[in-house]
Formats: C-alpha cells, structure tokens, sequence
C-alpha cells in the first residue's frame, strides 16, 4: 500500500535506518514475492535515470535498495499471531535485542519513533514497549498496560492486558506498533499458547518477563500515530502526509477548503 508516493514499508524501513538498525529481517506469507523486488536493485532502471538526468528520481530509487546481507526474509507458513510471527525470525535474531516494526502503524514525529526509543532503552534496557493513550471505549482493540509508576515520557509496567474490555482495562495506555525487546522474550514465545483471539500474542511473552530481573516499560512517544490497517486511518495519514510536502501543501489545502465551504454552504 502507498502512502502519497511511497508503500508503508519503506517508511517503516526509514525509520528503523533512523535509529542506526542495519540489518532487517521481515516476517512474510505467501503471495509477498514483490516485498523481496521492492527492496532490490534494478540496474537498467537506474541507468535510464541516469541517464535522462532524473536526479531526484534516482535518489528516490536509491532509498528503497538494501545491500547484500542487510535483509532476510522469513515465511510465516500460518497466521497464528504477531508473537508467532516474532518466534519465526528466532534463529535469525539469535540471543540480541531486536526491534520490532509493524509498519501498519505509521507515526509522524520529528524525530522518528524508534530513534526516541533506542535513545530511552539506552539507559533501561529490558522490553520495551510503544504507548499511547486511547479512548477508554477502544481498549478492547489493544494490548493495555497496568502501570506500576509514571515517570512521563517512560512509565513501569505491573501487567499488561491483550484487547480487555472497557472496564476490564488497567488503563487506557494502549501498545503500540513498535517494540524493542531482549532475547527472552523468544524463550517465552517458545512456551506460549494461543491467547486472546486464539492467537499467540506478543504482549503475553513480554508481561511474562514482568516481576523478573528483565524491565518491562512503556514509552510514550511524541509524535501522531496513524492506524493505515483501518480506511479511514490510511485515508487521516494520507492527508497528513501529503499536507507536509510542500510541493502538495497548497494544492490539496485548497482542495479541502474547497470542500469543507461547499459541505457547509449544503447545511
């Protein structure tokens, strides 16, 4: 899926580049051959841009190539859950932290998510998870953190709840795509069973590392997250990315306005 004029993936991608991750692992199923040409080279492109002298275009291009080594892929045969799909790049990962991108949820920040992330986890270590604050009535749509102490941007965690009911929630602090977590959060995968929704959560290896010597924590970034895995999430993200561009800024604000005036003038 494109978002103004590059997929999801690729800023998920710049993201990660962003807080110094070079090598990538990516969790796929059938039918994503295109994700693996999407990230690779294509010589006779690049030389007809050369060539034309489309620099821009060419830099573009350059952006959504990975060197040999950097990338890996591996196949998640059944759709058992995020955790599951985590457990499958286990050997890969090995015994180092790792983070984790689900690119479905885009998040627009001055400095990116992750980067204010790894710069926390730095002095933390342990798990650590994204947060953000939801209504009370959109809990059951999350993983939901029981918090221990609030210290602002970084809280401690006591437990953490997958999709609870409304008043079943701990709180309304909700989890969100983006995790930096150690290595015995896959020991854990290795134990679990399907949880909420018959799936293996990841939420439910992490809240297992809860009361050992491994923190757990959330971080509440500082920037808009959108949901591109709902229409209207993708339809708020593309608006407001192409707003920030300032080669589309004018154009579409005049289009919006335009509008709004007749939606009012109808009502």
């Amino acid at each position: 899926m494109t978002l103004v004029d590059r997929p999801l993936v690729q800023y998920a991608i710049d993201e990660a580049r962003a807080a110094g991750i070079k090598e990538f692992i990516f969790v796929t199923s059938r039918g994503k051959g295109a994700l693996e040409d999407y990230f690779d080279h294509a010589p006779v492109l690049e030389q007809e841009l050369r060539k034309k002298g489309k620099d821009d275009l060419l830099e573009i291009l350059k952006d959504t190539n990975m060197e040999s080594g950097a990338i890996a892929y591996i196949r998640q045969h059944r759709a058992l859950g995020l955790g599951h799909a985590v457990w499958c790049a286990r050997r890969l990962i090995a015994n180092e932290p790792f983070a984790v991108i689900l690119p479905d949820d885009v998040i627009a920040a001055e400095t990116p998510c992750l980067k204010q992330m790894v710069e926390a986890y730095e002095e933390i270590g342990g798990n650590m998870v994204a947060a953000m604050e939801v209504a009370p009535e959109k809990t059951s749509s999350y993983g939901v953190l029981d918090i221990k102490e609030d210290m602002g941007s970084v809280v401690s965690v006591k437990g953490m709840v997958e999709k609870p009911k409304a008043v079943d929630a701990p709180s309304n602090l909700a989890v969100i795509g983006r995790y930096i977590l150690g290595p015995s959060v896959l020991r854990n995968l290795q134990q679990l069973k399907s949880g909420a929704g018959g799936e293996i959560q990841l939420t439910d290896a992490i809240a297992q590392d809860i009361g050992s010597d491994v923190p757990v924590s959330g971080y509440r970034f500082k920037g808009e997250r959108f949901d591109c895995g709902s229409k209207a999430g993708f339809l708020q993200a593309t608006v407001s990315f192409a707003l920030s561009r300032p080669e589309l800024r004018d154009d579409l604000m005049s289009y919006i306005t335009k509008v709004a005036q007749v939606d009012k003038a109808a009502e």
